[in-house]
């Protein structure tokens, strides 16, 4: 049953006030409302001081020459253990409205930072790219990249397994607006682009350099265990449909002030997205 959607610090210091606005700006509303005419200026301010420094060995560069200089840049992280990823994710998925509580990536819904686990009901550690595209496990690295990890009911989790993601496919019970078939795994109209910017992010950081599988996007649905996830061209047209919100703004600056000191570039920079692929 096919469906059409209505497109609806490692530098913290020399980023100076213009990155702490941003981090203030983010916590300070729920994602679902508008960024204000000043958070705007603040977020414009904090990319262009990132560009000078952070981004600066990728500013003008197009296609794979952007490609491989993002990587070079991102790949400089920190890495934290799968047992860590539990506090991380209460931080850096807090709901805005309640400081609690962190909001499920699927769902939407705003759940207790301490009902995470294993049983129905809780919450638990999706991998957006599925761990099994690669083979990479919940190992140090890959498995345990906070730009890919994110807050999901144990159940809806469960149904969207290790599906590639498309467009289509029947509502999944306990999640409105996701939908899911055989081998596909569509996400609710909100967070779309945030499904699409951090499965590209992890096309760029992981390019099998490092121990890790090369992982690319294709056009496949049913990748298996390949290092690969699809479609290509629907997490495009995701990204595009959905650019990055202040949560998922905020997000990116936590993980990178707090944890991993990398960021994911598409949130920075939405425009690299079809500059690259």
């Amino acid at each position: 049953m096919l469906r059409r959607h209505l497109p609806t610090r490692r530098a913290l210091l020399a980023l100076g006030a213009a990155t702490a606005v941003i981090a203030t700006t983010g916590a300070a509303a729920p994602a679902a409302l508008p960024a204000s005419p000043t958070a705007t200026v603040a977020s414009a301010s904090a990319t262009a001081a990132l560009d000078d420094t952070y981004y600066q060995n990728a500013i003008g560069k197009s296609g794979t020459a952007l490609k491989s200089a993002l990587h070079t840049i991102i790949k400089d992280q920190t890495k934290i253990s799968y047992a860590a990823v539990w506090d991380a994710l209460k931080n850096t998925d807090q709901d805005p409205a309640n400081s609690s509580n962190v909001i499920e990536l699927y769902t939407g819904k705003s759940i207790a930072k301490s009902s995470n686990g294993g049983n129905t009901g809780n919450w638990n550690r999706e991998h957006v790219w599925a761990k099994s595209h690669g083979g990479f496990g919940e190992a140090t690295g890959p498995g345990t990249d906070l730009h890919h990890l994110r807050p999901e009911d144990v159940t809806v989790n469960s149904v969207r397994g290790n599906k590639d993601f498309d467009n289509g496919g029947s509502a999944v019970s306990g999640a409105p607006g996701n939908y899911t078939d055989a081998d596909s795994f569509e996400p609710r109209d909100a967070v779309k682009g945030d499904v699409a910017r951090m499965i590209l992010y992890m096309a760029v950081r992981y390019e099998g350099d490092d121990g890790w599988p090369d992982l690319e996007p294709n056009e496949k649905v049913n990748n298996g265990s390949s290092p690969a996830m699809g479609k290509l061209s629907v997490l495009k047209a995701w990204s595009q449909q959905d650019p990055p919100d202040a949560f998922e703004k905020r997000r990116n600056e936590v993980i990178y002030a707090s944890y991993q000191h990398n960021r994911n570039p598409f949130i920075d920079h939405p425009e690299w997205v079809a500059s690259i692929w």
